[in-house]
């Protein structure tokens, strides 16, 4: 099977001599969060981020890695090794640590899902050669869907997924008063449930959100042992990244369920279509119901009642 997706690291030279080869072959350059460029042709996507990870994802993905990416930016051969070069350029990421990541928490409707994943040597390298990454960088729910499922497989039991409904993030967001709070709390109890299976772990990573004290205080028995890593980009360690995928994979599966359940396709984000879709289901069911479905301290909320009050 031909490969889809690709991760590497760039410098700000190699960036900028790599959008300059995109930009003479024209393909339609634009902006994208936290990138430098982002580029598209045909069915192909490629993203230099800031951090230096460059993504592409696509039909042509192969293509370009073996005839420009390869030859005329990295200058050596790295398809079909990515394991071996990761373990040069990080090897850290191969010792044995819990990732953790979140998603939902920027979408008006359904969970806030959190996952962490225990990963080792020759489990991170697996995870590596089956192509997984940072969910943000993977734009189709099937394919999430698919490495949702090898990772379950590949890390054998060593993981937790923290699903938090509407409803209940709804109380909770009352009791904290605050999403990073929240956010901590959810943390700890994935981390918590992971070390039970992996008491022996040494340390976790997770992406940075607030002080550190916030995931530090919320720590249990278990997690107070550990070394606790929070760094900006960390879907870039192979377990965060892992964490990532699972955390959007129940997210969507949630997503689905309760769109269902109110014969609609519930828009992920906080767009102006996701407005439109709850005022819809407040006018059909009461202003109350989107306790169920949403989270109500968005801006989304208040929109939604000035518009039925406007009525």
């Amino acid at each position: 099977m031909a490969t889809t997706n690709y991760v590497c690291k760039l410098s700000r030279d190699q960036a900028e001599q790599l959008q300059a080869i995109l930009q003479a072959e024209n393909w339609e350059m634009d902006e994208a969060p936290y990138a430098l460029w982002r580029g598209r042709k045909e069915k192909t996507t490629a993203v230099a981020y800031e951090s230096g990870k460059f993504c592409i994802q696509g039909r042509g993905t192969e293509e370009f890695v073996q005839f420009i990416l390869e030859p005329r930016i990295l200058k050596e051969v790295r398809m079909g090794y990515e394991s071996v070069v990761a373990r040069e350029e990080s090897p850290q990421m191969f010792e044995p640590h819990i990732g953790i990541d979140e998603s939902g928490k920027g979408d008006y409707f359904g969970p806030l899902v959190i996952a962490a994943v225990h990963v080792d040597g020759d489990c991170a390298a697996t995870l590596l050669e089956e192509g997984v990454q940072d969910s943000k960088a993977i734009r189709s729910d099937k394919r999430i869907g698919m490495l949702a499922g090898k990772i379950r497989n590949i890390v054998k039991g060593r993981f937790a997924v923290v699903r938090i409904g509407p409803e209940s993030y709804n109380r909770l967001y009352e009791k904290f008063a605050n999403l990073n709070a929240m956010l901590g709390w959810g943390h700890a109890r994935a981390l918590e449930d992971v070390l039970e299976k992996t008491p022996d772990c040494p340390r976790a990573v997770s992406d940075q959100f607030g002080r550190k004290s916030t995931v530090k205080n919320a720590l249990m028995k278990l997690g107070k042992q550990i070394t606790l890593e929070q760094m900006p980009r960390a879907e870039a360690d192979i377990a965060v990244a892992a964490a990532s995928v699972l955390a959007r994979n129940a997210f969507v599966q949630q997503m689905n369920k309760l769109g269902e359940g109110y014969e609609t396709i519930l828009p992920k984000g906080a767009s102006d279509k996701v407005s439109t879709v709850a005022a819809e289901i407040a006018r059909k069911h009461g202003f109350d119901e989107l306790n169920k479905v949403a989270k109500l301290h968005f801006k989304t909320t208040v929109a939604v009642r000035d518009k039925l009050v406007a009525e």
